[in-house]
C-alpha cells in the first residue's frame, strides 16, 4: 500500500481545539509511515489534509472556501500521483460525511473523528479507483494514541486521557461529533507519559473534552486527581491540562495545584456566562456562585494562579442584565486570558431552535465592551510579573525577529527576550531558562536571560 506514496509530500491544515492538533500529529505520523514527507504549503503538497472543527460557523465557511479554492492551484511539477489529493477529517468530516463530496466534487477522501487509522487505506483506495473514498463510523473501541505520531515539538507532547463528552451543553455540537465520553485506562496513560519523559519531553498537556470527569465511565466517579499524581511521578517537568468543566472540578484536583511539583499554576476553566439564567439555558449545570466558589478555592491554594476562560456573548435571549452579570464576573475574577465568542448557531443543537430578536449591533456592542475589559484586566494581571525571575520553556524565536527568543512561563504567558551573547537560539530551544521580566504587555512579557 505504501509504494504509490513514496516520494510524495503532504501538508495538514488544522482548525480548532488541542484534540484536533493531537489528531493532526497522528495523521502526520501515518503519512510519514507511507513514505510521504511534510511540507509547509498546499502548492508543494501532493496530499492535503484538513483537520476540521465545527464548533462555530466561521470554521465551516473557512473550510469550504479553502477546499473550493484549491481547484485553481496547479499540481506540483513531478508529482508521483499526477494530481493533488484532498482529504477532510475531524468534526466536519464526522458530521457531514458524504455531503462533503456532494458539495465539493473535487474532494477525494472524507473520514471522521473515530477512524483516523483508516486514512492510509482511504487514500490508497482513492488513488487506485480515481474516485471518492468516504468512511465515517459512529464510535471506536481504540484511542488514536495507539497510532504513530510526528510531534510538532520534541520537548512537548499532547496526551489524551478521554475522548467524547456527555455534557450536552445546549449550544455545543461536540457530543454529536466526538461521541460519548470514554476514558483510557490509567496504566496506558502513564506508560505513554513515561515514554515521553524518557524521550526528553519537558511538558505534557493532558487532553479531553472534559478532563475533570476522567474515570467516571471506568470507576463510577471521576479520578482525575489520581491521573495528575501518576503523571507527576514520572518525573515530567511540566504538566498542563485542557479542558475543564466547572461542574466536575473537585477539591482533590484543586489541592494538587498546591502539592504537585509538575502541575503548572495555570487553569483554563470555561464559564461561558456569568448569568445564572443563561447558564441554565446553556445546560451548564453550575451557577455563578458555584463557579466563583471554585475560583476562591483555587486562589486559596495558589494565590497568583493564572486563570483563563471561554465566554459566549449573544446566547439566545441574553439581556443587558445577563450580559452585565458576565461583565461583572470578569471584573471580579481578573482573568489572564479570555477567549470571547459571539454565539454561533449550530444546527442539531437545542439552542439552534431558540428564538432571539436581539439586534446584531447590540450583541456586537456588548462583545466590544467585554473585549475592552478583558484586555485591561489582562494587562493589569501581567504587571505583577515585572522584576520577577521566571523559568521559561523556550519554544523557538519570534516570528518577527530571529534574534529574539520566544517561550512560555509556568502561567502559560508568552515571554520574549534577546538571544544571550555567545549563545545560539538552537541551543536553547526545548530548554527551560530563567528570565528576568522587565516589560509586561497585555498578551506577552519581555525579559532577559539570567546567567547562572
Amino acid at each position: 500500500m505504501t509504494s504509490c506514496f513514496e516520494g510524495t509530500a503532504f501538508c495538514i491544515h488544522t482548525f480548532g481545539c488541542q484534540m484536533n492538533k493531537h489528531d493532526s500529529e497522528r495523521v502526520a505520523g501515518m503519512l510519514e509511515g507511507l513514505g510521504s514527507l511534510p511540507v509547509e504549503t498546499i502548492e508543494e503538497a501532493d496530499i492535503v489534509v484538513f483537520m476540521t472543527c465545527c464548533v462555530r460557523e466561521a470554521a465551516d465557511t473557512r473550510l469550504y472556501g479553502q477546499v473550493a479554492s484549491m481547484k485553481n492551484i496547479p499540481v506540483r511539477d513531478g508529482s508521483p500521483l499526477l494530481k493533488r489529493y484532498i482529504a477532510v477529517g475531524g468534526c466536519i468530516g464526522q458530521r457531514d460525511g458524504e455531503k462533503l463530496v456532494e458539495a465539493l466534487p473535487h474532494l477525494d477522501v472524507v473520514f471522521g473523528t473515530h477512524n483516523l487509522a483508516s486514512l492510509p487505506a482511504l487514500l490508497s483506495d482513492a488513488v487506485q479507483r480515481h474516485g471518492h473514498s468516504v468512511e465515517v463510523i459512529e464510535s471506536a473501541d481504540t484511542f488514536s494514541s495507539a497510532l504513530p505520531t510526528a510531534r510538532e515539538h520534541s520537548w512537548a507532547a499532547w496526551l489524551p486521557i478521554t475522548v467524547g463528552c456527555n455534557n450536552f451543553c445546549s449550544y455545543c455540537i461536540v457530543p454529536y461529533v466526538r461521541g460519548r465520553e470514554k476514558s483510557r485506562p490509567l496504566e496506558d496513560i502513564v506508560e505513554e507519559a513515561q515514554r515521553y519523559v524518557d524521550a526528553g519531553v519537558k511538558e505534557i498537556t493532558l487532553l479531553g473534552q472534559n478532563v475533570n470527569s476522567y474515570g467516571r465511565d471506568l470507576y463510577g466517579e471521576p479520578r482525575f486527581a489520581e491521573v495528575l499524581d501518576a503523571i507527576d511521578a514520572t518525573g515530567i517537568e511540566r504538566v498542563r491540562f485542557a479542558t475543564s468543566h466547572p461542574k466536575d472540578l473537585t477539591d482533590g484536583v484543586i489541592e494538587r495545584f498546591g502539592t504537585l511539583r509538575s502541575l503548572m499554576p495555570a487553569l483554563h476553566l470555561p464559564v461561558q456566562s456569568g448569568s445564572n439564567r443563561i447558564l441554565k439555558a446553556m445546560n451548564r449545570r453550575y451557577t455563578r456562585e458555584h463557579y466563583l466558589g471554585l475560583i476562591e478555592k483555587l486562589r486559596a491554594v495558589v494565590p497568583d494562579i493564572a486563570l483563563s476562560t471561554d465566554i459566549i456573548v449573544g446566547f439566545p435571549g441574553e439581556t443587558e442584565e445577563d450580559f452585565m452579570d458576565t461583565y461583572r464576573l470578569v471584573e471580579e475574577v481578573g482573568y489572564s486570558q479570555v477567549f470571547t465568542f459571539i454565539y454561533s448557531k449550530r444546527e442539531g443543537t437545542p439552542a439552534a431552535k431558540m428564538e432571539d430578536d436581539t439586534p446584531r449591533e447590540v450583541i456586537q456592542e456588548r462583545f466590544d465592551r467585554l473585549v475592552d475589559l478583558v484586555q485591561r484586566k489582562a494587562y493589569e494581571t501581567n504587571q505583577t510579573e515585572l522584576g520577577q525571575v521566571v523559568p521559561v520553556l523556550i519554544e523557538g524565536t519570534s516570528k518577527r525577529d530571529s534574534t529574539v527568543l520566544a517561550g512560555k512561563s509556568p502561567k502559560n504567558q508568552t515571554v520574549h527576550g534577546p538571544v544571550p551573547t555567545g549563545r545560539a537560539a538552537e541551543q536553547l530551544v526545548g530548554t527551560i531558562v530563567p528570565m528576568r521580566i522587565d516589560k509586561a504587555r497585555t498578551w506577552y512579557l519581555s525579559g532577559t536571560v539570567v546567567d547562572g
